[in-house]
């Protein structure tokens, strides 16, 4: 199973992965990480923060992209070279969240693509936005 080449992909090229994030996602990617912030895990310390409750890990959202350009496009075999990420709005445990990358710069020569990388909750709001560069699978 390989992905797509460099040659495969147009511009303007998308794909998503959608997830409703769970108390077991949440814990799990603080196990893994190591990022026990109390703001993800105590109630009581979260509802005294500005988002009045527990949030899910930005990084864990931002994540998604991941599976999307590992995953779908371009797909197995791609390699993640960079990320920027701006952090929206808050993630609250149950929001169902859908991560799209777009193909938004190509560079054939350095075997390189540039995605616009946007995720969105269940009310249409961007959560996190940024843009990803990966080197396509030969």
């Amino acid at each position: 199973m390989k992905g797509l080449t460099v040659n495969e992909i147009k511009i303007g090229d998308t794909a998503s992965y959608q997830r409703t994030v769970t108390e077991a996602d949440v814990a799990m990617f603080g196990g893994i990480s190591g990022d026990l912030n109390p703001a993800h895990f105590n109630d009581e310390y979260a509802k005294d923060t500005m988002f009045k409750g527990r949030i899910v890990h930005g990084m864990l959202t931002a994540s998604y992209f991941s599976t999307v350009l590992g995953t779908y496009l371009p797909g197995p075999g791609t390699i993640y070279l960079a990320q920027d990420l701006k952090f929206l709005k808050p993630v609250k445990f149950h929001d169902t969240i859908k991560a799209v990358v777009t193909a938004t710069e190509i560079n054939a020569e350095k075997n390189k693509v540039t995605f616009e990388t946007v995720a969105y909750n269940q009310n249409g709001d961007v959560v996190v936005k940024g843009f990803a560069t990966v080197m396509p699978p030969r």
